[in-house]
């Protein structure tokens, strides 16, 4: 679907303007048509803003059956393409329609389990968190109280429907949904920025680490475009490896054999999936430091 602009939005009568917003908020047209009255829109922010109060002026059993609307996370629906596309995609992209039998097995349980206890489906914003998170939030999540794990669930769903609605419509006050993560190589031995490093990016999990980007640094000593960017980045572990036992090689510096330091693993955890993390690396052939910079 092609993007829409805030001002055509703003000029559709309430037919359209739940028409052109179906899908954002998953089988609920109902909170697109309260919202249409708020409008005209300024920022797009604020399209947002609107539609979340929409749900949250609803009593607590509307917003319970809203929230029950949803799909289990690699539940049967998913097994049997029984989700609203934007789902599908969702769930597709943290590898949920890939599952072991095993896998399968445990999300089955923790599915049962919280909607045992709370009468509504597990609501977690998956493009934000990678899959050991995802389970560790589910598992924590199983003991709480159920007017909070209500209150989590519909912040779940203000940030999944932000992500849609960003990709949907363009316009002025854009709400803030990506990060960026970067590095930086300083040659401390030398005084200057370390060009010609080779870098690589894994995400590291329970069971696998998986490559996620790879570049060489510039004679800046960074990277030529981040190494996470465009999205939000997604909470978990990941390590960088810095190669600088080939970089000080290259220098011609007179080194034992083998060198003191050669690749250097940095292993760092993301929190703050809209927040920008720089990593960088200050380094000599005999030592390094690392910190969160800006």
């Amino acid at each position: 679907m092609s993007r829409l602009t805030l001002d055509t939005l703003n000029t559709l009568d309430r037919a359209g303007f739940v028409a052109a917003l179906d899908g954002i908020f998953e089988h609920a047209p109902w909170v697109a048509a309260d919202a249409h009255g708020a409008g005209p829109f300024r920022t797009v922010a604020e399209l947002h803003e609107a539609l979340t109060a929409a749900v949250a002026a609803r009593p607590e059993a509307e917003r319970v059956a809203f929230v029950a609307a949803h799909p289990d996370l690699a539940g049967k629906a998913a097994r049997a393409g029984d989700m609203a596309p934007a789902s599908v995609s969702e769930q597709a992209g943290l590898g949920l329609d890939r599952l072991s039998d095993a896998e399968y097995e445990r999300f089955e349980r923790l599915n049962a389990a919280y909607r045992a206890r709370f009468g509504f489906p597990f609501v977690i914003c998956v493009r934000r968190v990678t899959r050991d998170v995802l389970l560790d939030s589910f598992e924590r999540r199983l003991a709480h109280e159920r007017d909070v794990e209500l209150a989590r669930a519909l912040a779940e769903i203000g940030l999944i429907t932000r992500l849609r609605l960003v990709e949907r419509v363009e316009g002025p006050g854009m709400p803030r949904t990506a990060g960026r993560l970067s590095t930086h190589v300083l040659d401390t031995h030398r005084g200057a920025p370390a060009a010609g490093v080779r870098v690589r990016l894994f995400e590291v999990g329970r069971s696998a680490r998986a490559l996620l980007a790879e570049a060489v640094t510039n004679a800046d000593g960074r990277t030529d475009a981040p190494l996470l960017g465009g999205g939000p980045l997604r909470a978990g572990r990941y390590e960088l490896v810095f190669h600088i036992g080939a970089y000080f090689a290259g220098r011609g510096l007179d080194l034992p054999e083998p060198a003191f330091l050669d690749e250097v693993p940095l292993r760092f955890g993301i929190a703050e999936p809209e927040g920008h993390y720089h990593v960088p690396l200050v380094c000599t052939p005999w030592s390094y430091s690392t910190y969160r910079g800006s």
